[in-house]
This record gives structure tokens, C-alpha cells and sequence, in this order.
């Protein structure tokens, strides 16, 4: 038989145990004051990073393109716009000054001759434009006559 308050064949205590046993609660919270004590200084120590330093500078602005056209005939074309051959000069001067200087794409078309090709390329040399490049239509291969 299981002493008094236990759990055996004696029916003289009904009633149920009013005692709280803090026993259990004592020893957690003494496991957890360790704990603390341990971790606390840890969270007081600091680490040093080098973190890297952040640059306000705007972006640069992309350069216009200035499309110039030759057609079959000879015909100039300004971004697809017609204009006479006197007016290359001054837009191409124009074009040179600003900043940044816009990019002049020049497209020919594969019937025109190299000498007014070549006529042109002088021009914006002379005009002082210095991104030049050549559009070329892929659809138009070259065949070898062998």
C-alpha cells in the first residue's frame, strides 16, 4: 500500500493534493538563469563588417542616334526624313556638337556607288563626328559568281 495522498486501496483521502510542488518549476527556472548568464555577453559583443560604400553618381545619358540613309539614287534620308545634299554638312556639324554626341548609323543601299559612300563617310569625318556604323539589310546575301 502507497502512503498517505497516494493512489492505492485506502479510500480515507477523497480529496484531491492542494499543494503545489515547485520543485520542477525552481529547476527550470534555474536552468534558464544559466542560460542567460551564459548568452548575455554574446549578445553584447560586436562584429565589424566593411560594408560597402554606396556612389550617388547619375548614370550617363545614352547618346542619340542619327539614322542617315542613301537610297538607290543617291537620295539623303535624316532619321527617314529627306533633305538636299548642301544641308549634310551643317546637319553633321550640328550633330557633332552636342554632348553627348549622338551615334550616326549610316544605311546604303546595296546598288550605291562606293564613291558616294565614300563622299559621305568624308563629310563626317570632316564635321568632326566620331561613332560612325554601317546598317546592313541580312535579308540581301551576297552570292559568289565562281
Amino acid at each position: 500500500m502507497i502512503g498517505p495522498g497516494g493512489y492505492g486501496g485506502d479510500n480515507r483521502h477523497t480529496q484531491p493534493m492542494a499543494e503545489i510542488n515547485t520543485t520542477p518549476m525552481v529547476d527550470v527556472m534555474l536552468v534558464l538563469l544559466v542560460i542567460f548568464i551564459i548568452t548575455a555577453p554574446l549578445l553584447t559583443h560586436s562584429v565589424n563588417i566593411d560594408l560597402p560604400q554606396a556612389s550617388s553618381q547619375p548614370n550617363p545619358e545614352k547618346p542619340e542616334t542619327v539614322s542617315l540613309s542613301i537610297n538607290a539614287e543617291g537620295k539623303l534620308f535624316w532619321n527617314d526624313a529627306p533633305f538636299e545634299d548642301a544641308e549634310l554638312g551643317s546637319r553633321l556639324a550640328i550633330a557633332a556638337q552636342k554632348q553627348p554626341q549622338p551615334e550616326l548609323h549610316i544605311r546604303a543601299d546595296n546598288t550605291t556607288t562606293y564613291q558616294r559612300l565614300a563622299t559621305v563617310m568624308s563629310e563626317t569625318q570632316t564635321a568632326g563626328i566620331v561613332k560612325i556604323g554601317f546598317i546592313t539589310d541580312p535579308s540581301h546575301k551576297a552570292t559568289d559568281s565562281k
